[in-house]
């Protein structure tokens, strides 16, 4: 099959030059007047922002003089419906459909927000126009250099420097029952038990000859902790994910568990997970992901996005309802079927714990109360 295009849209190398504060009559140097932490708030379009630190450098660094921080700040990943939808000129009811924007707003003061307040203060604004034309075929460098974000009255500006390129994100897209125009289906047969726990629970993934080439079990059941209707993080829950060995064998590729956060005042709970790669030979787990997703939505889980080479992204709708799990799978990371399987299998267990951390209070969907065997398919 063939990959699917998708797009990385990569900013760094931030860094944050402040007017100094002029001196006091008979005093010596100015002062910097913002001694306190400073971050970004980077959005691109319509989707999610992000946040990162913004390192202050000294003022008086000519515009040649730039010292990055040489740190990934944001890591925006679009689709071929993503870029479609920037390609596209602004109507009447889509105002802001167009070039893509990407807008970067300065705050001092640390990240985080008190009684849902944002804690930071606003220095400034800017926005970059982004021609993502041809960046899914060649890698470009968008923008680098310094940029202006505001001013006030009688003051000097604050400038942010900042690193934009874009670079071609191909993958293998593969959706559970469901078959878009662009995508292909993986085989899978699942097997679910409902008890006073929930256990037993496993998922096969075949490649289009029907030969097994994948598998993710339950090893350790989902249950409540005492006193209790939720799986904790304390005792959470824990699938493996195999590959073949070969002779019929399996061998385990990664380790799973899962549990249930519960939410804070006004919020939802979440789905907790934390996956381990499983590395042969090497006698500890390497750490990958350690996050949440809302349980009441359900959202979209990524791996080692901390090197913007995403080794897989999955989606999973939220608790109680049908699911049509979707995996994303760089091409880099596939040498072989076993290796696009066994991110599907993973992806299917994220998903079927999505309802195993269900509240034991709660009944679970028809799909799961009983026995079948096309639970995925």
């Amino acid at each position: 099959m063939d990959p699917c295009p998708f797009v990385r849209v990569l900013v760094g190398n931030l860094a944050l030059r402040m007017p100094v504060a002029p001196p006091a009559a008979g005093a010596g140097a100015g002062v910097h007047p913002f001694p306190s932490p400073c971050y970004c708030k980077i959005r691109l379009g319509k989707m999610p922002g992000q946040t990162a630190p913004a390192p202050l450098v000294p003022s008086d660094a000519g515009s040649g003089e730039q010292t990055p921080s040489g740190a990934l700040a944001a890591a925006f990943h679009l689709s071929k419906a993503d870029l479609e939808w920037f390609a596209r000129k602004p109507s009447l009811f889509s105002p802001s459909r167009g070039a893509a924007a990407l807008k970067v707003s300065v705050y001092a003061g640390r990240k985080g927000s008190t009684c849902g307040v944002s804690s930071g203060r606003l220095l400034g604004k800017a926005t970059i126009s982004l021609d993502l034309k041809g960046a899914e075929a060649k890698p470009a460098v968008l923008h680098s250099g310094w940029i202006s974000v505001g001013k006030g009255k009688g003051k000097a500006a604050a400038e942010l420097s900042l690193t934009v390129r874009a670079e071609p994100d191909p993958r293998f897209v593969f959706e559970f029952d469901g078959e878009p125009d662009d995508l292909r289906r993986p085989a899978a047969a699942a097997q679910a038990a409902e008890g006073k726990e929930r256990k037993g629970w496993s998922v096969t993934v075949h490649d289009l000859s029907g030969s097994p080439v994948a598998l993710a079990s339950m090893v350790t059941p989902f249950v409540a902790s005492p006193g209790t209707d939720r799986v904790s993080r304390s005792n959470p829950g824990a699938w493996l994910i195999l590959r073949p060995a070969g002779d019929g064998a399996w061998e385990p590729w990664g380790r799973l568990e899962c549990w249930r956060e519960r939410g804070g005042a006004g919020s939802s709970d979440s789905l907790g997970y934390r996956f381990d790669l499983l590395v042969p030979g090497v006698d500890h787990s390497v750490p990958i992901a350690d996050a949440t997703i809302v349980a009441s939505k359900g959202g979209k889980f990524a791996l080692d996005l901390t090197s913007a080479q995403p080794l897989s992204r999955g989606g999973t709708p939220g608790e109680g309802r049908c699911s049509k799990p979707t995996v994303e799978v760089g091409v880099a990371h596939v040498g072989c079927a076993e290796d696009a399987a066994a991110f599907v299998a993973l992806a299917a267990a994220v998903d079927l714990s999505m309802d195993a951390c269900r509240l034991f209070s709660h009944k679970l969907r028809k799909e799961l109360s009983h026995l079948r065997s096309d639970v995925l398919r």
